[in-house]
């Protein structure tokens, strides 16, 4: 058998389920991707809506901010200045995201959260180790002042 399978031979057997006079399947000319087709409106790319649905959202990028207000809020836990500094950032952050509508606001909380929170506890931590000092300095004081 050939294929693509040719049209029976005139005066030969002639198979009902081939159309007969109708352009068939194999007459059909090839589909070019590239052939110039009729516009009829504007172009609808994908992706988009078409004409007359209205326009596609702005993309809203993340406040960059409120990434490093972050990031610097929790190298805070291991680096005690950059907790406040991170917290700070934070704040400035919600602002800018008030003001832009940009996306972001959860990490800004989440640096103002973490940040004034280890800006806290490290704050306690120096506070009682500098009472521990004084505790000692005074208790020695008072022992050997008894000759």
């Amino acid at each position: 058998m050939t294929y693509p399978p040719q049209p029976p031979e005139q005066g030969g057997y002639h198979d009902p389920s081939w159309p007969s006079g109708q352009p068939g399947y194999y007459e059909q000319p090839a589909y070019d991707p590239y052939a110039q087709q009729p516009v009829t409106g504007p172009p609808a790319y994908p992706g988009y809506p078409a004409a007359g649905y209205g326009a596609p959202a702005p993309v809203r990028g993340t406040n960059t901010m409120a990434l490093v207000g972050m990031i610097l809020s929790l190298v805070g836990l291991a680096v005690a200045i950059t907790a406040p500094v991170g917290a700070i950032m934070g704040h400035i952050a919600k602002k800018q995201i008030r003001e832009t509508g940009e996306e972001g606001d959860g990490m800004a909380l989440t640096a103002i959260i973490v940040g004034w929170s280890v800006t806290g506890l490290y704050v306690l931590c120096c506070g009682g180790y500098f009472l521990l000092i004084a505790g000692v300095i005074a208790a020695g004081g008072a022992s050997t002042g008894g000759y």
